[in-house]
């Protein structure tokens, strides 16, 4: 099997191979070249793949459609302005060497251009190659470096704006997730690109430069070596020398002036679905009317004595010509419509082409939800091996391990409206929380006996805003050591995600998840299931019993115990309360153990006898509390929780069965922290002290 594997890896392998070896056999080679001497026939070689090299870029920046197809186009440009340099140097050293032996010392191709094109004249060979440096140097790359330069200016500046368009498409659903996501790609590495073209841009320009200054130095270095060391005349000297440095400047400039060329193509260009051809035809030839109006013009010019009335009046003809047929072929067009009628009509064609609203399109709301700033996206990546990613997964499963069921799955994504460095939890599209963390320190927090400071930025734990200070992660060990607890920013982001979770942990256990439990339960315990759901109960009753247990995070792990429970007394009792207080009852040394471990001895809150008797009587007659009675046991509950954390023992409430559910549901809207239990909850093998009492004198 493994060699299977290789074989159907290797052609993979094969294709791409040179692909990747492209980039430094081309920079050996641009080496060598500036090195070592080489003869002319390789330079004519080398010659020739740079003027077909310039050919190429510039034919394929004309077909590209959109900028961003020929991204690569800055570092083309560089390798290809670093090649011409590399045989100028090639070709001056073997102009210099042997240029006294004749025209064809630099090979054919030199000779071809510095003969064949300015007819062996060395002056008019001079005037052409400066008409070429300055085409070059002052109009196509100083205007292409100058539109590079705008357009990146302006790229950058219209970065938030596009952002906030994709965001607006993908909030209106006209646009999904990964759609939004190749935008915002797009938008990146189109700034990248103009950034990159502006510098780019110098580097052809200092190429022009260079082109000046290497002839000059070819032709002055060729005087001196020719009149000095072969012997030759003044007249031999210039002749052969400056025609062979005006071929090579022809045959290096010519290409520069063809890359100079496509690289003001790709920046002038406006990004559509047609090449640069198309466009340029579809919209200079388009108009009968603009073609009637110059056919006018150039024919009056053509009737004038004295003009060439020959090519003007034939110019005329086939304007309009040109005109006749184009319009024609809108007269073809459906309707006979033309212009922006035309226009309009194929606007009307697409919208009643559009496809009609469906339910695919109705998007459900996420249950749990994580937004994070763009400078956290790293920590939720699983290309990047966001550490955050793992840490959800941990919590998700230590969670279904603890409270009996797995919750829902936490939908993540980047939000643009938020900080760079900012995060928001959501629950069912509500925000529960958020926080701001700084992606490159450590959070240090202090647990109330760290001693000394540390240096860093201020700021606070988000889930439960004790200080904390932002340290560099070369202060980790010195902020253990004083007592500081070290955490990284995946972890808090963790840890404030998790408390949110089992602060609402029955708001995430919904009829599909009671559904999926009793899946699981059948599995195992298929007997225990068998005719439970709808027979003896309702799947709406056993959910809200199940509720209730989790809103007071009661774990539902024990199902064998809940479902004898609830079938032992569904025949008598249909209210989802009572039924939970009877499972709460069997399951009362699991909660007792949730709340005080293997503690024999136990610390809890009392109710005075006299409130207590007060609260039976209140409910038994259904009336309700004075506002000062429940004022004054919503202050001394807090006093007692105060006194419970400061003994060290967990803030938990015993009373009379009867008022359970209702003090539990009123004392904890204001101290969620709080855990009612009745006495019958409470194991037999467990001593009771009442450290602290609600509705005494105090």
């Amino acid at each position: 099997m493994a060699n299977l594997s290789t074989k159907l890896r290797l052609p993979n392998f094969k294709e791409t191979q040179w692909q990747i070896l492209a980039g430094p056999i081309l920079i050996m080679m641009i080496l060598a070249m500036m090195v070592l001497p080489l003869p002319a026939f390789l330079l004519d070689m080398l010659f020739t793949f740079n003027i077909v090299l310039s050919l190429m870029i510039l034919l394929v920046a004309m077909f590209t459609q959109k900028t961003l197809e020929f991204s690569s186009f800055p570092i083309v440009l560089l390798f290809a302005t670093l090649l011409r340099l590399a045989l100028n140097i090639a070709s001056t050293r073997i102009i210099l060497m042997e240029g006294h032996t004749g025209a064809g010392a630099a090979g054919h191709v030199v000779e071809a251009f510095g003969h064949f094109l300015v007819g062996g004249n060395f002056a008019i060979g001079i005037v052409v190659f400066a008409i070429l440096i300055i085409i070059n140097f002052m109009v196509i790359t100083k205007g292409a470096g100058r539109i590079a330069e705008v357009g990146a200016r302006f790229v950058l500046d219209g970065m938030p704006g596009k952002q906030m368009a994709i965001d607006a498409d993908l909030n209106a659903g006209l646009i999904g997730e990964e759609e939004a996501k190749r935008r915002r790609t797009e938008v990146t590495q189109e700034s990248d690109f103009y950034g990159s073209m502006d510098g780019a841009s110098k580097f052809v320009r200092g190429d022009a430069m260079a082109g000046l200054m290497i002839m000059a130095i070819n032709i002055i270095g060729g005087l001196i070596i020719g009149i000095v060391q072969h012997d030759l005349s003044f007249t031999e000297a210039a002749q052969t020398y400056t025609l062979l440095t005006i071929g090579d400047g022809l045959v290096a400039q010519i290409p520069a002036l063809i890359i100079s060329t496509a690289a003001g193509v790709i920046v002038t260009r406006v990004s559509n679905e047609t090449d640069v051809g198309e466009q340029m035809v579809s919209q200079l030839f388009n108009s009968p009317r603009v073609m009637i109006l110059a056919a006018g013009v150039i024919g009056l010019l053509g009737m004038i004595p004295g003009m060439p009335n020959t090519v003007f009046l034939l110019f005329t003809a086939a304007l309009l010509a040109l005109a006749w047929w184009l319009r024609g072929q809108q007269l073809k067009q459906p309707g006979g419509v033309s212009g922006t009628a035309g226009k309009l009509q194929s606007s009307v064609n697409e919208a009643t082409q559009a496809p009609e609203a469906s339910w695919s399109d109705v998007e459900m709301e996420d249950v749990l939800g994580l937004e994070v700033g763009y400078r956290l996206i790293a920590m939720v990546d699983d290309a990047q091996d966001g550490q955050l990613l793992i840490r959800i997964r941990g919590i998700r499963k230590k969670f279904a391990q603890k409270m009996g069921f797995l919750p829902p799955a936490i939908h993540i994504c980047d939000n643009l409206d938020l900080k760079p460095t900012a995060y928001r939890i959501l629950l069912k599209g509500v925000e529960i929380g958020s926080g701001e963390v700084k992606p490159e320190r450590l959070m240090a927090i202090d647990p109330g006996c760290a001693e000394g400071e540390l240096e860093g930025i201020a700021g606070l734990d988000p889930t439960f805003k004790l200080p904390a200070v932002w340290i560099d992660e070369v202060l980790r060990e010195h902020a253990q050591i004083m007592g500081y607890t070290v955490v990284d920013p995946a972890s808090v982001i963790a840890t404030h995600l998790n408390h949110l979770i089992e602060m609402h942990t029955d708001e995430l256990f919904s009829r599909q998840e009671t559904q999926l439990l009793l899946e699981r339960i059948g599995r195992d315990m298929p007997k225990l299931v068998e005719d439970f759901i709808p027979g003896i109960l309702s799947l709406s009753l056993f959910h809200k019993v199940l509720q209730n247990l989790l809103a007071e995070h009661i774990s539902i792990r024990d199902m064998r115990t809940i479902i004898d429970t609830l079938a032992e007394h569904a025949d008598t009792q249909h209210d989802a309360d009572e039924l939970t207080s009877q499972v709460r009852i069997r399951l009362g040394r699991a909660i007792t153990h949730q709340c005080f471990g293997n503690q024999t001895d136990i610390q809890v809150i009392g109710l005075d006898p006299n409130l207590e008797g007060l609260l039976i009587q209140a409910k038994q007659n259904g009336s309700p509390l004075e506002p000062g009675i429940a004022e004054k046991m919503i202050e001394q509950t807090g006093q007692a929780i105060s006194q419970q954390n400061a003994m060290g023992v967990a803030p938990v409430l015993l009373v009379n069965q009867s008022l359970r559910l209702m003090l539990s549901r009123f004392l904890r809207r204001v101290y969620p922290q709080l855990v009612v239990l009745s006495n019958l909850e409470i194991s037999s093998n467990r001593t009771v002290h009442i450290s602290n009492t609600i509705g005494g004198s105090q």
